[in-house]
């Protein structure tokens, strides 16, 4: 499935560009009835609306503006939030939780989608997908021009009633782990205030 165009990617940049589309979550939970074969089909329609964000010749602010609602679309924001603030995410309202996943999500957004122009050129091949009992992992081989092909697995639940992102694995590693470590800085920074970070986030990427 190709993924990009131009003959000028970075491994880097198409590593951070798919994990955007899918962090991980890490509270308890269970997929309900979401197949390999939908969990495969989201990967697919993911691949396909960023080539279509990339080649769409709109400016860098349309561009980012489209990466996040394809954020908002495909990833279960609502668990990323409370995943990414760890522990601090149990003291907090629901609508504090809200709006910290509504700034997280834009955040992300201008942080990843920037380097879109960086990326392009890459594809992605779906090799198989497993039921975990928890979610569905869908194993990938993505490809980049000149360089060796990696693995990336996706992980899709359906705990909101339909297939979402959940986790994303770049040969074993998941952003979410990252982007938890970039949260508790920021928590840090604002004495451990949600509403401060929420803020803060607002004006990052």
């Amino acid at each position: 499935m190709p993924l990009f165009n131009d003959p000028r990617p970075t491994r880097r940049a198409i590593l951070i560009a798919s994990a955007t589309a899918a962090l991980a979550p890490l509270v308890p939970g269970k997929a309900r009835a979401v197949t390999p074969a939908a969990a495969t089909a989201l990967v697919e329609q993911v691949a396909s609306e960023i080539t279509r964000i990339i080649n769409s010749g709109r400016s860098e602010s349309s561009m980012i503006g489209d990466f996040e609602r394809m954020m908002a679309r495909y990833a279960d924001m609502p668990t990323i939030a409370q995943s990414v603030l760890g522990p601090a995410a149990r003291s907090a309202s629901g609508g504090q939780l809200s709006a910290f996943a509504e700034a997280f999500r834009g955040y992300m957004a201008r942080k990843y989608g920037r380097q879109f122009r960086e990326f392009i050129g890459g594809t992605v091949t779906v090799v198989g997908a497993q039921d975990t009992g928890r979610y569905i992992e869908v194993n990938s081989t993505v490809t980049m021009p000149g360089q060796g092909p990696f693995e990336v697995r996706f992980r899709v639940w359906d705990r909101s009633g339909q297939p979402l992102f959940i986790d994303l694995l770049i040969e074993g590693v998941s952003l979410v782990i990252s982007e938890r470590s970039e949260i508790g800085a920021v928590l840090d920074r604002n004495g451990g205030s949600i509403d401060g970070a929420t803020q803060t986030l607002r004006g990052m990427g």
